[in-house]
């Protein structure tokens, strides 16, 4: 799977997570540059991304998750394995 066509994937779900059909997404984004980005919002977030993706994240990928950089690079690993 392609990171643009997972990039457009999680910015359908951070749009609707976060309620914002206007939110853009960047590699340097974090929990830092998103107002209603907490604790409960981020587990919905990867609810969300697990149940797009069909993935189940691992505890040691979650914790390099700082950036919406960090989560495309580890949901495109993960789909790639899957394709090996």
């Amino acid at each position: 799977m392609e990171k643009r066509i997972i990039t457009e994937k999680l910015t359908t779900i951070f749009r609707d997570v976060f309620k914002d059909k206007s939110m853009v997404l960047n590699d340097d984004l974090s929990s830092n540059s998103v107002e209603k980005w907490n604790s409960l919002t981020h587990m919905v977030l990867l609810n969300s991304v697990e149940n797009e993706f069909g993935i189940k994240f691992k505890l040691k990928d979650l914790m390099k998750i700082k950036t919406v950089g960090d989560l495309i690079s580890i949901i495109y690993s993960y789909k790639n394995e899957e394709n090996n």
